[in-house]
Protein backbone atom coordinates (compact mmCIF):
# COMPACT_ATOMS: atom_id res chain seq x y z
CA UNK A 1 0.00 0.00 0.00
CA UNK A 2 1.16 3.58 -0.40
CA UNK A 3 3.45 4.60 2.40
CA UNK A 4 3.51 7.44 4.91
CA UNK A 5 2.05 10.77 3.80
CA UNK A 6 4.55 13.29 2.51
CA UNK A 7 4.39 16.50 4.54
CA UNK A 8 6.94 18.52 2.55
CA UNK A 9 6.26 20.69 -0.47
CA UNK A 10 4.53 18.63 -3.11
CA UNK A 11 6.66 17.38 -6.02
CA UNK A 12 5.25 16.63 -9.44
CA UNK A 13 2.22 14.31 -9.22
CA UNK A 14 3.90 11.31 -10.86
CA UNK A 15 7.00 11.65 -8.70
CA UNK A 16 4.88 12.10 -5.58
CA UNK A 17 2.91 8.96 -6.34
CA UNK A 18 6.07 6.93 -6.85
CA UNK A 19 7.71 8.24 -3.68
CA UNK A 20 4.77 7.04 -1.60
CA UNK A 21 5.06 3.45 -2.82
CA UNK A 22 7.24 0.88 -1.11
CA UNK A 23 9.47 -1.44 -3.13
CA UNK A 24 6.85 -4.15 -2.67
CA UNK A 25 4.14 -1.91 -4.15
CA UNK A 26 6.23 -0.57 -7.03
CA UNK A 27 7.01 -4.07 -8.28
CA UNK A 28 3.63 -5.60 -7.45
CA UNK A 29 2.87 -6.85 -11.02
CA UNK A 30 6.27 -8.59 -11.08
CA UNK A 31 5.71 -10.23 -7.68
CA UNK A 32 2.25 -11.40 -8.72
CA UNK A 33 3.60 -12.75 -12.01
CA UNK A 34 6.33 -14.64 -10.17
CA UNK A 35 3.79 -16.00 -7.68
CA UNK A 36 1.59 -17.27 -10.53
CA UNK A 37 4.58 -18.90 -12.25
CA UNK A 38 5.77 -20.43 -8.97
CA UNK A 39 2.32 -21.87 -8.31
CA UNK A 40 2.05 -23.33 -11.82
CA UNK A 41 5.52 -24.89 -11.56
CA UNK A 42 4.79 -26.34 -8.13
CA UNK A 43 1.54 -27.83 -9.37
CA UNK A 44 3.29 -29.25 -12.42
CA UNK A 45 6.49 -30.64 -10.93
CA UNK A 46 5.42 -31.35 -7.34
CA UNK A 47 2.06 -33.09 -7.91
CA UNK A 48 1.94 -34.36 -4.34
CA UNK A 49 1.56 -30.74 -3.21
CA UNK A 50 -1.71 -30.40 -5.12
CA UNK A 51 -2.99 -33.58 -3.49
CA UNK A 52 -2.02 -32.34 -0.03
CA UNK A 53 -3.70 -28.97 -0.60
CA UNK A 54 -6.84 -30.63 -1.94
CA UNK A 55 -7.11 -32.77 1.20
CA UNK A 56 -6.56 -29.89 3.64
CA UNK A 57 -10.19 -28.81 3.79
CA UNK A 58 -12.64 -28.21 6.62
CA UNK A 59 -16.36 -28.01 5.75
CA UNK A 60 -15.44 -27.55 2.08
CA UNK A 61 -13.00 -24.68 2.77
CA UNK A 62 -9.30 -24.95 1.97
CA UNK A 63 -7.41 -24.28 5.21
CA UNK A 64 -4.15 -22.99 3.61
CA UNK A 65 -6.02 -20.75 1.16
CA UNK A 66 -8.28 -19.54 3.96
CA UNK A 67 -5.25 -18.60 6.08
CA UNK A 68 -3.73 -16.74 3.14
CA UNK A 69 -6.93 -14.78 2.62
CA UNK A 70 -7.18 -13.91 6.31
CA UNK A 71 -3.60 -12.60 6.31
CA UNK A 72 -4.38 -10.67 3.12
CA UNK A 73 -7.57 -9.01 4.34
CA UNK A 74 -6.76 -8.24 7.98
CA UNK A 75 -4.30 -5.32 7.46
CA UNK A 76 -6.63 -3.48 5.08
CA UNK A 77 -9.65 -3.90 7.37
CA UNK A 78 -7.52 -2.79 10.33
CA UNK A 79 -6.87 0.49 8.44
CA UNK A 80 -10.56 1.33 8.08
CA UNK A 81 -11.81 4.23 10.22
CA UNK A 82 -15.02 2.65 11.43
CA UNK A 83 -16.22 5.88 13.01
CA UNK A 84 -16.62 7.32 9.48
CA UNK A 85 -18.72 4.47 8.04
CA UNK A 86 -22.03 6.20 8.86
CA UNK A 87 -21.05 8.94 6.38
CA UNK A 88 -20.78 6.26 3.69
CA UNK A 89 -24.09 4.55 4.42
CA UNK A 90 -25.87 7.85 3.90
CA UNK A 91 -24.64 8.06 0.29
CA UNK A 92 -27.60 6.50 -1.51
CA UNK A 93 -26.06 7.15 -4.93
CA UNK A 94 -23.10 4.96 -4.05
CA UNK A 95 -25.14 2.17 -2.45
CA UNK A 96 -27.79 1.97 -5.18
CA UNK A 97 -25.15 2.10 -7.94
CA UNK A 98 -23.22 -0.73 -6.31
CA UNK A 99 -26.30 -2.92 -5.98
CA UNK A 100 -27.25 -2.37 -9.63
CA UNK A 101 -23.75 -3.10 -10.91
CA UNK A 102 -23.16 -6.13 -8.70
CA UNK A 103 -26.51 -7.88 -8.72
CA UNK A 104 -28.13 -6.83 -12.01
CA UNK A 105 -25.43 -5.94 -14.53
CA UNK A 106 -22.71 -8.32 -13.30
CA UNK A 107 -24.58 -11.66 -13.47
CA UNK A 108 -26.43 -10.67 -16.66
CA UNK A 109 -23.17 -9.62 -18.36
CA UNK A 110 -21.39 -12.86 -17.46
CA UNK A 111 -24.37 -14.97 -18.59
CA UNK A 112 -24.39 -13.17 -21.96
CA UNK A 113 -20.62 -13.34 -22.47
CA UNK A 114 -20.45 -17.01 -21.47
CA UNK A 115 -23.07 -17.94 -24.05
CA UNK A 116 -21.53 -15.73 -26.76
CA UNK A 117 -17.97 -17.04 -26.33
CA UNK A 118 -18.64 -20.63 -25.18
CA UNK A 119 -21.85 -21.85 -26.86
CA UNK A 120 -20.30 -25.30 -27.51
CA UNK A 121 -18.64 -25.80 -24.10
CA UNK A 122 -21.40 -26.15 -21.48
CA UNK A 123 -19.13 -27.05 -18.55
CA UNK A 124 -16.88 -24.00 -18.94
CA UNK A 125 -19.91 -21.83 -19.65
CA UNK A 126 -21.58 -22.93 -16.43
CA UNK A 127 -18.38 -22.35 -14.47
CA UNK A 128 -18.15 -18.78 -15.77
CA UNK A 129 -21.77 -18.06 -14.91
CA UNK A 130 -21.08 -19.24 -11.35
CA UNK A 131 -18.08 -16.87 -11.22
CA UNK A 132 -20.35 -14.02 -12.31
CA UNK A 133 -22.79 -14.77 -9.48
CA UNK A 134 -20.10 -14.74 -6.77
CA UNK A 135 -19.59 -11.05 -6.00
CA UNK A 136 -16.28 -9.97 -4.53
CA UNK A 137 -15.80 -9.91 -0.76
CA UNK A 138 -12.04 -10.50 -0.52
CA UNK A 139 -9.39 -9.24 -2.92
CA UNK A 140 -11.36 -6.09 -3.76
CA UNK A 141 -10.05 -4.53 -0.55
CA UNK A 142 -6.52 -4.90 -1.92
CA UNK A 143 -7.24 -3.47 -5.37
CA UNK A 144 -9.27 -0.56 -4.00
CA UNK A 145 -6.59 0.29 -1.45
CA UNK A 146 -3.78 0.18 -4.02
CA UNK A 147 -5.83 2.50 -6.26
CA UNK A 148 -6.34 4.91 -3.31
CA UNK A 149 -10.06 4.25 -3.12
CA UNK A 150 -12.27 5.05 -0.15
CA UNK A 151 -11.54 2.40 2.50
CA UNK A 152 -14.69 3.06 4.48
CA UNK A 153 -16.83 2.85 1.33
CA UNK A 154 -15.08 -0.40 0.38
CA UNK A 155 -15.87 -1.88 3.79
CA UNK A 156 -19.55 -0.91 3.51
CA UNK A 157 -19.95 -2.23 -0.06
CA UNK A 158 -18.19 -5.48 0.82
CA UNK A 159 -20.53 -5.93 3.79
CA UNK A 160 -23.59 -5.28 1.61
CA UNK A 161 -22.35 -7.73 -1.03
CA UNK A 162 -21.84 -10.34 1.68
CA UNK A 163 -25.43 -10.01 2.89
CA UNK A 164 -26.81 -10.16 -0.64
CA UNK A 165 -24.56 -13.13 -1.40
CA UNK A 166 -26.10 -15.20 1.37
CA UNK A 167 -29.61 -14.23 0.30
CA UNK A 168 -29.33 -14.12 -3.48
CA UNK A 169 -26.65 -16.56 -4.67
CA UNK A 170 -28.78 -19.72 -4.71
CA UNK A 171 -31.75 -17.93 -6.28
CA UNK A 172 -29.62 -16.32 -9.01
CA UNK A 173 -27.90 -19.65 -9.70
CA UNK A 174 -31.28 -21.29 -10.21
CA UNK A 175 -32.45 -18.41 -12.41
CA UNK A 176 -29.40 -18.12 -14.69
CA UNK A 177 -28.65 -21.86 -14.96
CA UNK A 178 -32.19 -23.25 -15.12
CA UNK A 179 -34.97 -20.72 -15.62
CA UNK A 180 -33.49 -18.21 -18.10
CA UNK A 181 -31.94 -20.86 -20.40
CA UNK A 182 -35.35 -22.58 -20.46
CA UNK A 183 -37.07 -19.37 -21.48
CA UNK A 184 -34.51 -18.88 -24.27
CA UNK A 185 -34.55 -22.58 -25.35
CA UNK A 186 -30.92 -22.98 -24.31
CA UNK A 187 -29.17 -25.90 -22.66
CA UNK A 188 -29.92 -25.71 -18.91
CA UNK A 189 -27.60 -26.92 -16.12
CA UNK A 190 -29.04 -26.56 -12.63
CA UNK A 191 -27.14 -25.50 -9.53
CA UNK A 192 -27.77 -27.02 -6.12
CA UNK A 193 -25.95 -25.10 -3.39
CA UNK A 194 -27.00 -24.52 0.20
CA UNK A 195 -27.30 -21.12 1.83
CA UNK A 196 -25.17 -22.48 4.68
CA UNK A 197 -22.19 -23.07 2.36
CA UNK A 198 -22.42 -19.48 1.11
CA UNK A 199 -22.80 -18.12 4.64
CA UNK A 200 -19.77 -20.11 5.78
CA UNK A 201 -17.62 -18.60 3.03
CA UNK A 202 -18.78 -15.10 3.97
CA UNK A 203 -18.18 -15.74 7.67
CA UNK A 204 -14.64 -17.03 7.15
CA UNK A 205 -13.38 -14.74 4.39
CA UNK A 206 -15.03 -11.54 5.64
CA UNK A 207 -16.34 -11.95 9.18
CA UNK A 208 -13.12 -13.04 10.88
CA UNK A 209 -10.79 -10.36 9.42
CA UNK A 210 -13.49 -7.70 9.81
CA UNK A 211 -13.92 -8.44 13.52
CA UNK A 212 -10.14 -8.64 13.99
CA UNK A 213 -9.59 -5.34 12.15
CA UNK A 214 -12.28 -3.53 14.14
CA UNK A 215 -11.00 -4.90 17.45
CA UNK A 216 -7.41 -3.96 16.62
CA UNK A 217 -8.30 -0.34 15.85
CA UNK A 218 -10.59 -0.01 18.88
CA UNK A 219 -8.01 -1.42 21.31
CA UNK A 220 -5.04 0.32 19.67
CA UNK A 221 -6.62 3.78 19.69
CA UNK A 222 -7.91 3.43 23.25
CA UNK A 223 -4.51 2.40 24.60
CA UNK A 224 -2.04 4.32 22.43
CA UNK A 225 -4.07 6.95 20.56
CA UNK A 226 -4.95 7.46 16.90
CA UNK A 227 -1.64 9.10 15.96
CA UNK A 228 0.35 6.06 17.14
CA UNK A 229 -2.09 3.71 15.45
CA UNK A 230 -2.01 5.51 12.07
CA UNK A 231 1.69 6.42 12.02
CA UNK A 232 3.31 3.41 13.69
CA UNK A 233 1.02 0.38 13.72
CA UNK A 234 -0.62 0.68 10.27
CA UNK A 235 2.70 0.95 8.35
CA UNK A 236 3.99 -2.06 10.29
CA UNK A 237 1.11 -4.39 9.33
CA UNK A 238 0.49 -2.95 5.84
CA UNK A 239 2.91 -5.16 3.85
CA UNK A 240 1.33 -8.34 5.23
CA UNK A 241 -1.71 -7.77 3.01
CA UNK A 242 0.42 -8.28 -0.07
CA UNK A 243 2.33 -11.17 1.51
CA UNK A 244 -1.01 -12.88 2.05
CA UNK A 245 -2.08 -12.09 -1.50
CA UNK A 246 1.10 -13.60 -3.00
CA UNK A 247 0.86 -16.68 -0.77
CA UNK A 248 -2.77 -17.22 -1.81
CA UNK A 249 -1.93 -16.87 -5.51
CA UNK A 250 0.85 -19.47 -5.24
CA UNK A 251 -1.52 -21.95 -3.58
CA UNK A 252 -4.37 -21.38 -6.06
CA UNK A 253 -2.17 -21.92 -9.07
CA UNK A 254 -0.41 -24.89 -7.50
CA UNK A 255 -3.80 -26.51 -6.89
CA UNK A 256 -4.81 -26.32 -10.57
CA UNK A 257 -1.43 -26.00 -12.26
CA UNK A 258 -1.68 -29.31 -14.11
CA UNK A 259 -5.14 -28.51 -15.49
CA UNK A 260 -4.06 -25.06 -16.63
CA UNK A 261 -0.83 -26.19 -18.31
CA UNK A 262 -2.39 -29.22 -20.00
CA UNK A 263 -5.37 -27.26 -21.43
CA UNK A 264 -3.88 -24.02 -22.82
CA UNK A 265 -6.46 -23.61 -25.60
CA UNK A 266 -9.34 -24.15 -23.19
CA UNK A 267 -7.82 -21.61 -20.81
CA UNK A 268 -7.55 -19.12 -23.68
CA UNK A 269 -11.21 -19.60 -24.61
CA UNK A 270 -12.29 -19.14 -21.00
CA UNK A 271 -10.06 -16.06 -20.71
CA UNK A 272 -11.75 -14.11 -23.52
CA UNK A 273 -15.18 -13.63 -21.86
CA UNK A 274 -13.44 -12.97 -18.55
CA UNK A 275 -11.36 -10.17 -20.06
CA UNK A 276 -14.46 -8.62 -21.60
CA UNK A 277 -16.34 -8.98 -18.31
CA UNK A 278 -13.70 -7.33 -16.09
CA UNK A 279 -13.26 -4.44 -18.52
CA UNK A 280 -17.02 -3.89 -18.91
CA UNK A 281 -17.79 -3.92 -15.17
CA UNK A 282 -14.78 -1.83 -14.15
CA UNK A 283 -15.28 0.93 -16.71
CA UNK A 284 -19.04 0.91 -16.06
CA UNK A 285 -18.39 1.47 -12.36
CA UNK A 286 -15.80 4.20 -12.84
CA UNK A 287 -17.81 6.10 -15.47
CA UNK A 288 -21.04 5.76 -13.49
CA UNK A 289 -19.34 7.08 -10.36
CA UNK A 290 -17.92 10.04 -12.26
CA UNK A 291 -21.25 10.66 -13.96
CA UNK A 292 -23.21 10.90 -10.71
CA UNK A 293 -20.52 12.99 -9.00
CA UNK A 294 -19.07 10.55 -6.48
CA UNK A 295 -15.51 11.84 -6.84
CA UNK A 296 -12.41 9.77 -7.54
CA UNK A 297 -12.04 7.78 -4.30
CA UNK A 298 -15.60 6.43 -4.26
CA UNK A 299 -15.79 6.04 -8.04
CA UNK A 300 -12.74 3.79 -8.10
CA UNK A 301 -14.09 1.84 -5.12
CA UNK A 302 -17.36 1.37 -7.01
CA UNK A 303 -15.43 0.18 -10.08
CA UNK A 304 -13.36 -2.43 -8.26
CA UNK A 305 -16.23 -3.78 -6.17
CA UNK A 306 -18.20 -4.22 -9.40
CA UNK A 307 -15.39 -5.89 -11.37
CA UNK A 308 -14.06 -8.21 -8.67
CA UNK A 309 -15.46 -11.67 -7.99
CA UNK A 310 -15.42 -14.03 -5.03
CA UNK A 311 -13.45 -16.78 -6.76
CA UNK A 312 -13.10 -18.67 -3.46
CA UNK A 313 -16.87 -19.18 -3.34
CA UNK A 314 -17.11 -19.85 -7.08
CA UNK A 315 -14.42 -22.55 -6.94
CA UNK A 316 -15.91 -24.10 -3.81
CA UNK A 317 -19.38 -24.22 -5.39
CA UNK A 318 -18.07 -25.63 -8.68
CA UNK A 319 -16.05 -28.34 -6.94
CA UNK A 320 -18.81 -29.19 -4.48
CA UNK A 321 -21.48 -29.39 -7.19
CA UNK A 322 -19.62 -30.77 -10.22
CA UNK A 323 -16.36 -32.22 -8.86
CA UNK A 324 -12.73 -31.09 -8.53
CA UNK A 325 -11.76 -32.29 -12.03
CA UNK A 326 -14.82 -30.83 -13.78
CA UNK A 327 -14.77 -28.17 -16.48
CA UNK A 328 -16.80 -25.97 -14.15
CA UNK A 329 -14.02 -26.12 -11.55
CA UNK A 330 -11.37 -25.34 -14.18
CA UNK A 331 -13.34 -22.27 -15.29
CA UNK A 332 -13.48 -21.14 -11.67
CA UNK A 333 -9.71 -21.49 -11.30
CA UNK A 334 -9.05 -19.61 -14.54
CA UNK A 335 -11.03 -16.74 -12.98
CA UNK A 336 -8.19 -15.53 -10.68
CA UNK A 337 -5.65 -16.43 -13.38
CA UNK A 338 -7.20 -13.64 -15.46
CA UNK A 339 -8.59 -11.44 -12.68
CA UNK A 340 -5.37 -10.88 -10.77
CA UNK A 341 -3.20 -9.43 -13.57
CA UNK A 342 -6.14 -7.57 -15.16
CA UNK A 343 -7.19 -5.85 -11.95
CA UNK A 344 -3.58 -5.06 -11.09
CA UNK A 345 -3.38 -3.37 -14.47
CA UNK A 346 -6.61 -1.53 -13.76
CA UNK A 347 -5.08 -0.19 -10.54
CA UNK A 348 -2.60 1.71 -12.70
CA UNK A 349 -5.35 2.75 -15.12
CA UNK A 350 -7.31 4.03 -12.15
CA UNK A 351 -4.37 6.10 -10.87
CA UNK A 352 -3.95 7.52 -14.38
CA UNK A 353 -7.68 8.30 -14.58
CA UNK A 354 -7.50 10.15 -11.25
CA UNK A 355 -5.24 12.76 -12.80
CA UNK A 356 -6.61 12.87 -16.34
CA UNK A 357 -10.36 12.29 -15.80
CA UNK A 358 -10.89 13.50 -12.24
CA UNK A 359 -8.02 16.05 -12.20
CA UNK A 360 -6.89 15.14 -8.71
CA UNK A 361 -3.96 13.54 -6.90
CA UNK A 362 -5.27 10.05 -5.99
CA UNK A 363 -3.06 9.88 -2.88
CA UNK A 364 -4.90 12.85 -1.38
CA UNK A 365 -8.51 11.82 -2.12
CA UNK A 366 -9.25 8.90 0.21
CA UNK A 367 -10.89 9.27 3.59
CA UNK A 368 -7.99 7.54 5.32
CA UNK A 369 -4.40 8.77 5.29
CA UNK A 370 -2.17 6.87 2.89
Amino acid sequence: MPATRNTTSAPAPAAAATSRLSTLDKWLPAWIGLAMIAGLLLGRFVPVLSDVLARMEVAGLSVPIGLGLLVMMYPVLAKVRYDKITAVTGDKRLLISSLVLNWLLGPAAMFTLAWVFLPDLPEYRTGLIIVGLARCIAMVVIWSDLACGDREATAVLVAINSIFQVVAFSFLGWFYLTVLPGWLDLDAQGLDISVWQIALNVLVFLGIPLIAGFATRWIGERRRGRDWYEERFVPMIGPWALYGLLFTIVLLFALQGEAIISNPLDVARIALPLLAYFALLWFSGLLLGKGIGLGYARSTTLAFTAAGNNFELAIAVAIGTFGATSGQALAGVVGPLIEVPVLVGLVYVSLWAARHWFHTDPHQTGTSPR
